[in-house]
């Protein structure tokens, strides 16, 4: 199975390299408004933000920060696919102007601005993303009534676009060798990801200017965009990432033997990339062995556990039983190859073998839940 990956160094408010109903999943985390990190962005975009910042106009800013970002939203619904689905991780934001301090609540605008696109919102996710730890309390710290929440969480907003769902012939390989394990599905597509959680970028390279790729970073763990490819993608598919970063999404397909499409403004993180990538092959062996080794443990305390799930059907690629017939074709691949390509990567994959010989990753790779941004 070959996949192509494709990075622009572009504005994602004009994704005109890719056609109309070209896409079926998009996974991205955008620049979250009202967060200080992203204000120089944000007045790059749009002059008039900083002006609302400076006067403290709170809400003026906000809005005019969303609208830069619903010019993306407006070429998302342009490129997915009829029942393609958009997956978009975004946080809240609290934040203290002309002496007020209030939440700007960002994934309520974005839902806002899909369903004004004709959207159907389907069900959302939360994750715990804990930066706050050291700094609990807000206000008036232990004493009553003033102090406030942190925000230790994060939204990933669910949406399809149209309100029918994407058709495949009966039997389509690509969809059923696609498939995740019964106690995956059960995991996977609860509202809570208690079992992910954020950790700090590990970022070091300073751009042309001097300026750290750290401080630029909104990364999400690889375990947020590799769950949302194997949820809502089958192989074949392309996922977009207009907001493409540190290329998280990029990876995340790579390891999921998905094609993807990447938009980034920032150059210096397309650099950068090319030193992640390099060892894309050793990531995605430990993926793929690291969920079939969950599922064999799954079997193993099934079997021990009085009154489990029945395990009633053979895998037909691997060693193992599973738990319903819609999993047996279950199959997972891994990188064989990487070749560097103008604009982008060419991958060959490989079935990952039942005995895993030869495709165990050194110790010293990270899981999938780590943070690869």
């Amino acid at each position: 199975m070959k996949t192509t990956h494709r990075v622009v160094n572009g504005d994602a408010r004009d994704l005109s390299s890719v056609a109309d109903e070209s896409v079926e999943l998009v996974v991205t985390s955008p620049p979250y408004p009202m967060i200080e990190m992203w204000d120089d962005l944000f007045a790059r975009l749009d002059p008039a933000i900083e002006t609302h910042l400076e006067a403290g106009e709170g809400e003026a800013a906000f809005e005019a920060m969303h609208a830069q970002l619903e010019a993306v939203w407006t070429e998302v619904e342009r490129v997915l696919v009829d029942g393609g689905i958009a997956c978009i991780n975004v946080g809240d934001a609290t934040r203290t102007l002309d002496d007020s301090f209030r939440v700007y609540p960002n994934h309520a605008r974005v839902l806002e601005a899909f369903v004004s696109l004709g959207f159907d919102p389907l069900p959302d996710i939360l994750w715990r993303k804990p930066t706050n730890s050291g700094a609990k309390f807000m206000g008036s710290g232990m004493i009553p009534p003033n102090a406030y929440v942190t925000l230790e969480h994060e939204y990933v907003l669910v949406f399809r676009k149209g309100s029918t769902r994407r058709s495949f012939p009966p039997g389509a390989d690509e969809r059923y060798e696609a498939a995740y394990f019964w106690e995956e599905r059960n995991r996977w597509f609860t509202d809570l990801w208690s079992d992910v959680t954020g950790e700090f970028q590990a970022l070091e390279d300073l751009d042309e200017e001097g300026a750290n790729l750290r401080d630029r970073s909104g990364a999400y763990p690889l375990e947020i965009p590799y769950r949302l490819c194997c949820m809502y993608s089958a192989y074949g598919d392309t996922i977009l990432d207009p907001f493409w970063g540190t290329g998280t999404t990029t990876l995340a397909a790579m390891c999921a033997g998905r094609h993807s499409i990447g938009y980034e403004l920032e150059s210096a993180f397309l650099s950068r990339f090319d030193v992640s990538v390099s060892d894309v092959e050793a990531l995605s062996r430990a993926v793929a062995r690291r969920r079939l080794e969950r599922h064999r443990d799954f079997v193993e305390g099934a079997r021990e556990r009085p009154g489990g799930p029945a395990l009633e059907y053979d895998a037909t690629h691997y060693d193992v039983p599973v738990v319903t017939a819609m999993e047996s074709d279950i199959r997972l691949y891994t990188v064989g190859s990487l070749e560097s390509v103008e604009g982008g990567y060419v991958l060959e994959h490989e079935p990952l073998e039942s005995s895993g010989a030869g495709d165990d990753a050194p110790a010293d790779r990270p899981e999938p839940g780590s943070d690869r941004g």
